[in-house]
């Protein structure tokens, strides 16, 4: 009842017949780019550097922060008495 009825002789799909309007546009090659070794060991090291000053700007920034809740707790409670 519920299955499918498929045709006894399947038709083939249409076949395109036209031609395109406009040929395809030339895909232009980029020039080759030599990349020696130096080039790739500056690219790595400048990497390290710049993640290496991040983590140290972000370490920063959290101790700064925890001093900062540090001393208005301390100072809080000087005030207290």
């Amino acid at each position: 009842m519920f299955l499918p009825k498929y045709p006894d002789t399947p038709t083939p799909p249409p076949a395109h017949t036209h031609a395109p309007a406009e040929p395809a546009p030339v895909r232009r090659s980029l020039p080759s780019l030599s990349i020696d070794n130096k080039t790739i060991a500056t690219l790595i090291v400048g990497g390290v550097v710049l993640t290496a000053l991040l983590t140290a700007v972000a370490v920063t920034a959290i101790s700064v922060a925890i001093a900062a809740v540090v001393l208005r707790s301390l100072l809080r409670e000087h005030h207290r008495r």
